[in-house]
């Protein structure tokens, strides 16, 4: 809304005003308690988060409280306002989705959101939360830098080719900085053929390096000299004017990025004089960025700070720095693109994205061991799930093999040594998720009939990164005998298909085999795409974990043959669900994971050992295959998530608010339009048309009520509800309706007036011509005729006998010439006139000719004669045109029409001979 093209993130709060963007910003500056900014930092983070403690040293004003349950932060304004920061953010994005509503004049239910790369977990379920209490649907949660990049190169697709362009992203927004590396290059997709593709390689990142800092120095700095100049006063302990210094850091930061030097000058009595500024800002280069970078582009206005661009130079050996993107837009406008992918409602080029998970996921289990002298021993285990810079999204699924009865395992963090003490200490629990087992023993006892497969947990990896823990089940194989006989086209139809997709060339097998020593421990990685219905869609990596098969990676961008992301599948609409049992025929999917060994390679299906396994797979028994529901219960250990009271609760109380504001405004529109009626009615009695229409009389009566609705105004109406004040408003407009109509009728009569005289003089030459056209011609009824002539006659005279009545009438009186009225006469007089006209531009020319020779002929040779009119001749052409002419010249194109090839003036006289007396009479009309 601000003409800035950006609104800034901030609210105020006040006990009952709620402000915006700039407003809120400029309410910083009055009352500095009630204006809230930079509250992301807080979201997902426990009270004693080093990020919660920086915070409060950054705005002190702002009291800050825990949530006894959840251990996180809450804004305390007053004992019956407090809010948390996913409070703070659904405001935000109610109030954003509220100016894109009114941009694109329509309701607004989806959202592609842009979160920061180096979010956690907790962050991100954070924002989804803060989603849902502003009643959006979360469509993705994109990474900023990847959003950035899609940005970049949709707009630069025809440079994307096959060989991999590297482009780093510089990112220094207002709270943080993060470098990314990005490749371009194009891949060959299933259905849409070769598309562009973006790979995001690596992710670094400074959670508080950026444009708020240099602010926050520069004010420290501006305060600094405050105080060196006025030593009987701390310029700190003044919280308004720390925020107005606060506030011309931020322009200084501006102009200085443009200038060598500036002036600061902050005008206040508390804050101080003016002051001189020379400042320089510099950043650690921690350490170099190797060759093969092709661009290192800007983005975020923090970069355009000369110094940042210095230091950014010397780092990465370029010569110069790309600056060919919008640094403020580049992130939304990446968004942009992808929700239209996403969306139903449009159509875009396909992207391809391959995003990538920050931090590695694993999951860690306590088995028992046996030692060699028979003890028995707990050993802890770990294994990598998702590894650092992991594609996503992706599904996976762990199994484990000789666990038979209840039993629990974590979900944490994996390695982040590659963070510092500081990132780590923000970072919060690195562990995520307690899972606890029931009903496994109870499982194992019902089927103990059964071969078992072991237990699968299956996990996903949402378009979000946020991954989530879909269900666990039991897994059972049993052999069914099947009797020994050829088996029918369709059966081996589709056993060709399953090996097709199923695979069984060298690249599974090799992942498989990695699958073998970890069986060994216990414990195992599956691909996910085996137990899911989308094997179609199926991508591996055997090299990703050790001991580990990839899951299926789907692209953040929805990529050509998959359509768009899939949602979790159906089995996760419920974690703690009843056991139930499926008992199906194996799969020949399934028969990939158990005994893949057992497959040919369809690359040597032409020799003669694979047919003879062919065959003696085609005899050999079918497995069955029978999953059993393991109910499971999850603990969070990072930051609980809220419950559904704590967030119905929270949905009710932004409604709340937001009727609050509508009725707010509604009420100011209301007074305004009160106020404005009130002086702008004021003025009109004092306007030459409006004295005209009014007597002296009548304007101080009118004035006089306005007098008292505007000292009524002044007094009461600043507290009056916004119902009296429409009834006021009403009441005045009811008072004023006959001088307005009055004035308002006048101006209309000319315009009205013109257009009536005008339609009669067309009207009355009209009727004139189609009087005049011959009876044998004519197209027109005499009714038709007569009853335009009828209209045009009352019209006259309504017109003639009103304006002489209407100019007997004083103007301050109700008048009796209308300009509705007016409308009306013409509306009707318009429409006959239209009805004659239409009539006559559909009608056909009445054929003569054809008569008088049927007349003069006998049967046969008038036969003859109507054949030869008909058809007209291949000469003289253009002698058929004289039918388009007026009806006064039509006789002689009938004359000419009726001439045929060859005929001579000796023939045409014998034919006008036979026509008789009426073709005389025809030819002297």
């Amino acid at each position: 809304r601000e003409s800035r093209r950006k609104t800034p993130v901030a609210v105020s709060l006040k006990e009952n005003e709620r402000l915006f963007g700039d407003s809120a910003l400029g309410m910083s500056i009055r009352t500095p308690k009630v204006a809230f900014r930079y509250f992301q930092d807080l979201l997902g983070k426990h009270m004693e988060n080093p990020q919660v403690a920086l915070y409060r040293s950054r705005f002190p004003e702002h009291e800050l409280v825990k949530d006894e349950r959840r251990q996180t932060v809450v804004f305390k304004l007053s004992q019956t306002m407090q809010y948390s920061p996913e409070e703070m953010l659904g405001m935000v994005l109610n109030y954003s989705r509220g100016l894109a509503e009114e941009f694109a004049e329509q309701p607004i239910k989806d959202a592609v959101i842009t979160v920061p790369a180096y979010f956690n977990q907790a962050e991100r379920r954070a924002v989804l939360h803060a989603a849902r209490m502003a009643d959006l649907k979360v469509l993705q949660l994109i990474n900023d830098n990847t959003a950035v990049a899609l940005n970049y190169g949709v707009f630069r697709r025809k440079d994307i080719n096959a060989t991999a362009q590297t482009i780093m992203f510089y990112d220094m927004g207002a709270g943080s900085t993060t470098c990314t590396i990005v490749t371009y290059q194009t891949v060959k997709t299933k259905d849409s053929g070769t598309q562009p593709q973006l790979q995001i390689l690596g992710i670094g990142f400074d959670r508080t390096l950026g444009g708020l800092e240099m602010e926050l120095r520069l004010r420290d700095y501006l305060a600094k000299l405050f105080n060196d100049q006025h030593p009987s006063k701390d310029v700190r302990k003044n919280p308004r004017a720390m925020a107005k210094l606060l506030k011309e850091a931020n322009r200084l930061k501006t102009v200085l990025s443009a200038n060598v030097d500036h002036m600061a000058q902050v005008r206040q009595s508390s804050a101080g004089s003016p002051g001189s500024l020379r400042a320089s800002v510099g950043c650690d280069k921690e350490r170099g960025v190797e060759g093969g970078i092709d661009q290192v582009i800007l983005v975020g206005g923090a970069t355009r700070v000369p110094k940042v661009q210095e230091v950014l130079l010397k780092a990465v050996g370029k010569e110069e720095l790309g600056k060919n993107i919008n640094a403020d837009e580049a992130a939304a406008m990446g968004a942009v693109y992808q929700a239209a992918a996403l969306s139903k409602a449009f159509k875009v080029k396909p992207f391809v994205v391959r995003d990538a998970a920050l931090f590695p996921i694993q999951v860690e289990f306590t088995r028992e061991v046996e030692e060699e002298d028979k003890s028995k021993s707990l050993k802890h285990n770990k294994r990598i799930l998702f590894q650092r810079m992991a594609p996503y999204p992706q599904r996976k699924v762990i199994t484990f093999n000789r666990y038979t009865d209840d039993f629990e395992f974590y979900v944490n963090y994996g390695d982040l040594s590659f963070l510092s003490r500081d990132d780590m200490r923000i970072f919060g629990s690195l562990n995520l998720t307690t899972v606890r087992l029931k009903g496994v023993g109870d499982s194992f006892k019902k089927h103990s009939d059964y071969e078992s497969k072991g237990i699968k947990a299956h996990f996903n990896m949402d378009e979000s990164g946020v991954l989530s823990l879909d269900r666990v089940e039991s897994v059972f194989e049993t052999l069914v005998e099947d009797k020994l006989e050829e088996e029918s086209t369709l059966t081996k139809l589709g056993n060709t298909i399953s090996s097709l997709f199923g695979g069984g060339g060298p690249t599974p097998e090799t992942g498989e085999n990695l699958t073998d020593p970890v069986q060994e421990e216990e414990e195992s990685l599956a691909d996910s795409a085996r137990e899911e219905q989308g094997g179609k869609q199926e991508q591996k990596s055997s090299a990703e974990d050790t001991g580990a098969e990839q899951g299926e990676e789907k692209q953040q961008s929805p990529p050509p043959g998959q359509g768009k992301p899939e949602a979790a599948p159906p089995e996760t609409e419920s974690q703690q669900k009843d056991e139930g049992e499926k008992s199906e025929p194996q799969d020949p999917k399934e028969n990939r994971e158990t005994v893949k060994e057992e497959e040919p390679s369809k690359s040597s299906g032409e020799s003669t050992a694979t047919k003879t396994e062919e065959e003696k797979k085609i005899k050999a028994p079918k497995k069955q295959k029978l999953v059993h529901e393991i109910t499971m219960e999850l603990d969070v250990n990072d930051v609980l998530d809220l419950l559904e009271d704590e967030l119905q609760s929270s949905v009710k109380k932004l409604q709340d608010l937001t009727i609050r504001d509508l009725e707010k405004q509604e009420r100011e529109k209301s007074a305004n339009s009160l106020e404005s009626f009130i002086f702008e009615t004021q003025d009109k009695l004092y306007q030459e048309e409006y004295q005209l229409v009014s007597t002296e009389e009548q304007r101080e009566e009118l004035s006089r009520k306005l007098s008292e609705a505007s000292t009524w105004m002044e007094e009461e109406g600043y507290a009056a509800a916004t119902k009296e004040l429409k009834e006021k408003l009403s009441e005045l407009k009811k008072l004023f309706r006959n001088l307005f109509f009055r004035v308002e009728e006048r101006r209309k009569w000319p315009e009205r007036l013109a257009a009536l005289d005008s339609l009669l003089n067309h009207s009355s030459i009209f009727l004139k011509g189609a009087r005049m056209i011959p009876e044998s011609d004519q197209i027109f009824t005499e009714v038709e005729l007569s009853t335009l002539e009828k209209t045009i006659n009352e019209t006259t005279v309504w017109k003639n006998e009103t304006l002489a009545e209407q100019n007997k009438l004083s103007p301050a009186e109700k008048p009796v010439l209308l300009s509705k009225d007016i409308e009306l006469k013409i509306a009707a007089l318009d429409r006959e006139v239209q009805y004659l006209l239409n009539k006559a531009k559909f009608a056909k020319p009445k054929p003569r000719k054809e008569k008088n020779t049927t007349k003069a002929d006998s049967g046969k040779n008038a036969t003859a004669s109507e054949s030869e009119d008909t058809i007209p001749p291949t000469e003289g052409q253009h002698e058929d045109k004289p039918e388009d002419i007026s009806p006064a010249k039509e006789p002689p194109t009938a004359e000419e029409v009726g001439e045929e090839p060859g005929s001579d003036s000796g023939s045409q006289k014998e034919k006008k001979a036979e026509a008789g007396g009426e073709s005389r009479k025809n030819d002297e009309l």
